[in-house]
């Protein structure tokens, strides 16, 4: 009996030893088999680094994160009208490199920037660097924007979001990318004015701007993006209506005012313009006041506001310098202003948040959800 028992034990562990020895083989090969393929990875990278040398450096102050592309990714093709509606993509022009901004007209830090680009058009065409801004808005907006600007690069326009080129997608304006001789990426893209700044300057041989001991970066120099907060004095100003009657926000102290700001080439503005208009309308002496400020041609505005129906005040401001003192470029966007004339609360954006916002400053009653929804 302990002879069948050994012999029961010896066979068990010799499949241990077996089974152990499996595993330990299949470990190895896999080892093996992930370093052949990193092998093969830096034979590749070896060899495009001896064909191409070196990838180009970042912009300095410019850091790569999870979001932003990698260098080796491929651009996809897009082909967009340009002013004229002749259609234009990457083959189209036979400059070394191409710097690609994302843009719009309507996009205050687009405006910020508008004059360091300008001034950047000559060094950029010395370096054989095509300038391309493949913009938002109808042709005729973005052709005045470029003439106040003295802008005289290639504009291409967008319509939909499905025509943004990859580089470009689920990003902002201002966003920008320098692509190679072939059309790829030399470096990750720049996002926001600040690096969008640096990376036209780089295009153009000039390099990292360098600043005054006490002079702050672009942004930096400029107020908040992200709005006035609660418990602020609300910034005064006077502004010309639609039908050019001044208006001043001090008009309106003892009241709450809702301040809408707005652009006439934004699509959420006129989806919550008339919904607007209908709680004014309806719910106009209930103790809330109705101000929007918008920007733009005058008579654009005013086709928009009769199209919707608006009759409380619509002022224009020049350029964004009511955003400005209020901290924001975004529309649209609404802040909602005490009777002494302080911010109540933070800014909201977008047209759910600001009918709800309008809806609790009215006392979020049965009658005004039903009017703004």
């Amino acid at each position: 009996m302990a002879h069948f028992l050994s012999a029961i034990a010896a066979d068990v562990l010799l499949g241990l030893i077996l089974i152990t020895l499996i595993m330990v083989g299949a470990l190895l090969y896999g080892l093996v088999k992930q370093q052949g393929r990193l092998l093969l990875r830096l034979d590749v990278i070896e060899d495009r680094f001896r064909r191409d040398g070196p990838p180009a450096p970042l912009p300095a102050g410019q850091n790569e994160s999870a979001s932003e592309l990698p260098v080796a990714a491929t651009v996809a093709h897009f082909c967009l009208p340009d002013l004229d509606g002749q259609l234009l993509g990457p083959d189209n022009f036979e400059s070394k490199q191409m710097l690609l901004i994302h843009w719009s007209p309507g996009c205050g830090f687009c405006e910020l920037i508008a004059p360091a680009i300008v001034k950047l058009q000559p060094d950029l065409q010395k370096h054989d660097v095509q300038l391309v801004l493949v913009a938002w808005g109808e042709a005729e907006v973005n052709r005045k924007f470029a003439s106040q600007y003295g802008l005289t690069c290639p504009i291409v326009l967008l319509k939909e979001s499905s025509q943004v080129p990859e580089i470009f997608k689920n990003r902002g304006t201002p966003a920008a990318c320098l692509l190679d001789e072939r059309r790829q990426p030399v470096n990750t893209v720049a996002l926001g004015s600040e690096q969008v700044s640096e990376m036209a300057r780089h295009a153009a041989g000039l390099g990292t701007k360098k600043r005054l001991p006490r002079e702050r970066p672009l942004i930096e120099s400029r107020i908040p993006r992200d709005g006035l907060s609660a418990g602020t004095r609300a910034p005064s100003f006077e502004l010309p209506d639609l039908r050019g009657i001044l208006v001043s926000i001090e008009e309106f102290r003892g009241k709450r005012v809702l301040l809408v700001f707005t652009d006439p080439h934004c699509g959420p503005c006129d989806r919550l313009a008339p919904k607007l208009a209908g709680l004014w309308r309806d719910h106009n002496q209930n103790g809330l006041a109705l101000i929007m400020v918008g920007r733009g041609e005058l008579a654009e505005n005013r086709r928009k506001a009769e199209a919707h129906g608006i009759n409380f005040p619509f002022v224009l401001q020049r350029h964004w310098e009511v955003s400005k003192a209020y901290g924001i470029f975004a529309t649209p966007v609404a802040f909602l202003i005490s009777e002494e004339g302080e911010i109540v609360k933070n800014v909201v954006k977008g047209e759910e948040q600001i009918l709800n916002l309008a809806q609790e400053a009215l006392g979020n009653r049965q009658e005004v959800r039903n009017a703004i929804r």
